[in-house]
């Protein structure tokens, strides 16, 4: 059975792509706590983060961390948070987030709804960064 994250790898689903190489990918959280609210994930479908080979878990936060310098040229705020939850998709995952405290990684917060095409501006200007 493939994670819905394995839809999105393989095109099934559609994504707000920012990010991907051969072994992973970064795409927009479609149900975003702030506003570029990013997931980075391997392709590889590991179900727990810390199950991922050391090499390729070293290259998977290399990975985020591109994604993390990208995302910080647009974004204005204080840092690029970084969080590893791993209950909500049996499928290793990384959400990246422009802070400027520790409240804007609050879970429990309402989820912000952008519309399609601004989703695709947001993605946009992180690939472009």
């Amino acid at each position: 059975m493939s994670t819905i994250f394995t839809k999105i790898i393989e095109g099934e689903i559609p994504s707000y792509k920012v990010a991907e190489n051969d072994q992973f990918l970064a795409f927009l959280d479609i149900q975003p706590i702030v506003k570029g609210h990013v997931l980075v994930i391997p392709k590889k479908e590991i179900d727990y983060i810390f199950d991922i080979e050391d090499d390729l878990l070293g290259e998977f936060m290399s990975f985020a961390k591109s994604v993390a310098k990208q995302m910080d040229k647009v974004f204005d705020c204080k840092r690029i948070g970084v969080t590893v939850v791993g209950l909500e998709v049996p499928h290793a995952h990384i959400h990246l987030m422009p802070i400027n405290g520790i409240a804007d990684m609050d879970f429990n917060k309402k989820k912000l709804n952008f519309s399609s095409e601004e989703m695709e501006k947001i993605a946009k200007s992180i690939r472009e960064a």
